[in-house]
């Protein structure tokens, strides 16, 4: 408990540095919103009148302990495309984003951490040298390519998988699981090649500690002997888990926009587009958030593996 207090604690630091910074990231990028507001025909007074309405003509450290007293109050503020709560625009568009980061994160788990154990149980032999030439290849190549080029053979080719778009799981199992087939994939190679790698790493570590080479001197059966070795090798896997969301957070956008999929991803580009500030502080913001709540749960974890860390 005393490690969880401390943890939650530091977690609030954190988040107010990372809300310093969306803030002022977003209002140092090159553009005017106003401007793109007013459109092409307006005058100076049109744009300073709309910049006025939008409080932009204040200084930077008063918009942001206004927009900081609001967030607070678990108000993002208002679209200035669309007119909008933040909050509502995120909420349309979590489904797909979730759905994606949901689906990659377990294809990635349950095959990238079975064949780093075979590529540690098996090193030096033909199997390993495939295994890790495949992690290079898939780590090697950037996101946009792996779905352009899956798009390419399934979808114009073959014909077997939608070429972009979403459907909700409220049309079919079917038609839901077909449409994500692709944007994980393509996502979720990197993903794997990075917890591939890391876990043929960690476990040639564990198999090579003296009370492994003790068991399989005892003869206990190989599955045991791997068990046990996954289980203290468990901690560098799990971090590269939670470090492997960001990677996700990243690639969810250029994902997103390969696929035509209407999740965050798509609606921070187009925010970025249009100079929409409360949407780009609102959709970077949450994802922090995320980012350092897994993180926290990563560092609990821990725990479950490591008793003393509750100290």
């Amino acid at each position: 408990m005393p490690y969880l207090i401390r943890r939650l604690v530091a977690t609030i630091p954190v988040m107010v540095i990372v809300a310093v910074f969306v803030f002022f990231l977003a209002h140092m990028s090159p553009g005017d919103p106003a401007a793109v507001l007013a459109g092409d025909n307006a005058t100076v007074e049109d744009v300073e009148k709309i910049r006025a309405a939008m409080g932009l003509d204040k200084p930077l450290v008063e918009q942001f302990l206004h927009w900081g007293g609001n967030v607070l109050r678990g108000d993002l503020g208002v679209s200035t495309s669309t007119k909008m709560p933040v909050l509502t625009l995120i909420h349309q568009r979590m489904g797909p984003t979730l759905s994606i980061a949901l689906f990659t994160i377990l294809l990635a788990v349950f095959l990238a951490v079975p064949l780093g154990v075979i590529a540690a149980w098996k090193a030096g032999s033909l199997t390993d040298r495939l295994i890790m030439l495949g992690s290079v290849v898939a780590f090697s190549i950037p996101v946009f390519l792996i779905g352009y080029g899956l798009a390419y053979v399934f979808s114009v080719k073959l014909g077997v998988l939608p070429v972009q778009g979403y459907k909700p799981m409220s049309d079919g199992l079917a038609t839901y699981a077909r449409h994500l087939v692709l944007p994980c994939v393509s996502l979720g190679l990197v993903y794997m090649a990075l917890l591939t790698r890391m876990t043929r790493a960690t476990m040639l570590e564990a198999l090579g500690e003296d009370y492994i080479r003790t068991a399989r001197a005892k003869g206990l059966d190989s599955r045991l002997i791997i068990w046990h070795a996954l289980k203290n090798a468990a901690n560098p896997i799990v971090t590269t888990i939670g470090v492997g969301i960001a990677m996700l957070i990243g690639g969810v956008v250029v994902t997103e926009t390969v696929f035509a999929i209407p999740g965050l991803g798509r609606l921070t580009v187009d925010a970025v587009l249009r100079h929409d500030y409360p949407v780009i502080q609102g959709v970077l913001l949450i994802s922090s958030a995320v980012y350092v709540l897994i993180n926290l749960l990563v560092d609990l974890s821990y725990r479950i593996f490591d008793p003393r860390m509750d100290r």
